[in-house]
């Protein structure tokens, strides 16, 4: 008895130390404080929903995995996943691991993950494992990305033969020098050996939304995480997928870190649908 009154205690002391020192704190895109059931409420009547993170933030890959399991739970529609990090080119290796043909030591040989793999996205995926839910590796072979970081765009047509062409959005890929995300990564165009960086962020981008759509139907909801910097204020990934697929249904989550959460900073309304401020003294993963 004594046992079960000392856990109740700590449980209550928990309950009132998360409740007066939360880590994060989500408004919509006006700035308005919003509840994550709200979210998840309105995730589900979307088409794709981008979660936006930044990739060393413990609270983002919390909250990943617990949208995913509330769409998986509340939702009628087939749930699929995604994310940048996974390349095109290891589809194949994953959805052997999706389908229990290999173990996950022979994925994370088999393939080069990231170096928070474990930690952050091994969660994502084994609960895509566990459920039988597609897990769609949508981001462009970084060799590729390499490549457009030195030559450009157009130099890619001419190297690539038929065949890795498949890893990759089709060409020639639409590229905007003026959208404000790709202008703002030069700062100004003036800095030598970045000239083509904007445009390696895009073959990204186009990639992402290209794998996307491809593996888009009805009745689905496509929840894709990715870097904040691919999906905020509405252009990268979702710029290009509203050229595939005008009417989709789209909804979007930015991350951002303040030093208060109790309000929204001005600068981040309209960054999103939804934005988190995550506390700054949040321990990274790395």
């Amino acid at each position: 008895m004594k046992r079960i009154n000392y856990l109740l205690v700590v449980l209550i002391l928990l309950f009132f130390v998360q409740a007066d020192m939360p880590a994060y704190k989500l408004f919509n895109n006006k700035g308005k404080k919003a509840k994550f059931s709200k979210l998840v409420e309105d995730a589900s009547r979307a088409d794709v929903v981008f979660f936006g993170e930044l990739h060393n933030n413990s609270i983002c890959h919390w909250l990943q995995l617990e949208l995913a399991k509330s769409l998986k739970a509340k939702s009628n529609k087939t749930l699929v996943l995604g994310a940048e990090m996974f390349e095109s080119d290891q589809q194949i290796i994953l959805n052997e691991y999706l389908d229990g043909m290999i173990s996950s030591k022979n994925l994370e040989s088999g393939t080069h993950l990231w170096k928070n793999y474990t930690t952050d996205y091994k969660p994502l995926v084994n609960f895509a494992r566990e459920n039988k839910l597609p897990f769609i590796a949508t981001n462009v072979p970084r060799r590729y990305a390499s490549f457009v970081a030195k030559k450009g765009l157009d130099s890619l047509n001419a190297v690539l033969g038929k065949h890795p062409k498949r890893f990759i959005a089709p060409l020639p890929i639409l590229f905007d020098p003026e959208l404000p995300g790709y202008k703002g990564m030069t700062h100004g165009g003036g800095m030598p050996g970045l000239a083509y960086l904007p445009q390696a962020q895009a073959i990204k981008d186009a990639t992402m939304a290209y794998f996307i759509s491809q593996n888009y139907s009805e009745n689905t909801i496509f929840l894709h995480f990715n870097g904040a910097y691919h999906s905020q204020n509405y252009e990268g990934i979702i710029w290009y997928l509203k050229k595939y697929m005008p009417e989709i249904k789209i909804m979007s989550i930015n991350t951002v870190v303040q030093d208060t959460i109790n309000n929204l900073k001005e600068k981040y309304f309209n960054s999103a649908d939804y934005i988190i401020v995550v506390d700054e003294d949040v321990t990274n993963t790395y």
